[in-house]
């Protein structure tokens, strides 16, 4: 049995235990763990905010902005073919 099968039967035993069941009627409760699970995307985007920050800081290319480099090139090198095969028909 895997980790995640693991954890869905913990969690599964842990939903019929009363207690837990009490716990998940309170609203201050319910918003806490609310709060807890939107965390780890908060440190995400903080995280990505911070090497943005510092890649800027450092004028340093971000993986984002090389992509959109490499993407810009490959459209001017098809503009470029397209300009060469009109130039060549016309000739």
């Amino acid at each position: 049995m895997g980790i995640k099968e693991e954890m869905m039967k913990r969690g599964m035993q842990a939903m019929s235990d009363p207690r837990v069941m009490k716990l998940m009627q309170n609203p201050q409760f319910m918003k806490l763990l609310m709060a807890l699970m939107q965390v780890p995307g908060k440190v995400n985007t903080f995280t990505n905010e911070q090497a943005k920050l510092l890649a800027s800081t450092l004028r340093l290319a971000t993986a984002e902005e090389v992509k959109d480099l490499h993407r810009s090139i490959r459209r001017l090198e098809r503009e470029i073919t397209r300009l060469q095969e009109q130039l060549a028909h016309k000739t």
